[in-house]
């Protein structure tokens, strides 16, 4: 598989965990408002995310696109924080350090586990 196609493969699978996270928190924010359309708009997000994943999967390998969803995890750790009001705490900072790490780790390595 060509090396560009394999990276557009991982952007699309990294804008499918944004989607992903970003329904997911308005899942959270209309249980405490209660809010239906909320929940249909996470609903519409978390669709997409999930039509971009199947778009992204014939990309690349699925070995290191689906990875790629893991993502989502650092999103929601900033979207938490930011919109929450959720604590930051140094687990969660080395967590998502690992995540990232993994991340590049499999975003560079070539067909068969090799690295560049």
């Amino acid at each position: 598989m060509e090396r560009n196609e394999q990276y557009k493969g991982i952007a699309l699978m990294l804008v499918s965990a944004a989607l992903a996270s970003t329904g997911q928190l308005l899942w959270k924010l209309s249980a405490a408002d209660n809010s239906l359309f909320l929940v249909l708009l996470g609903l519409v997000l978390y669709g997409a995310g999930a039509f971009l994943m199947i778009i992204a999967l014939k990309y690349g390998e699925l070995s290191v696109l689906h990875p790629m969803m893991s993502a989502g995890y650092v999103l929601s750790l900033i979207l938490g924080a930011a919109v929450l009001g959720e604590p930051v705490t140094a687990r969660k900072i080395l967590g998502v350090a690992v995540i990232i790490a993994g991340l590049v780790f499999l975003s560079s390595s070539e067909k068969g586990g090799g690295t560049r």
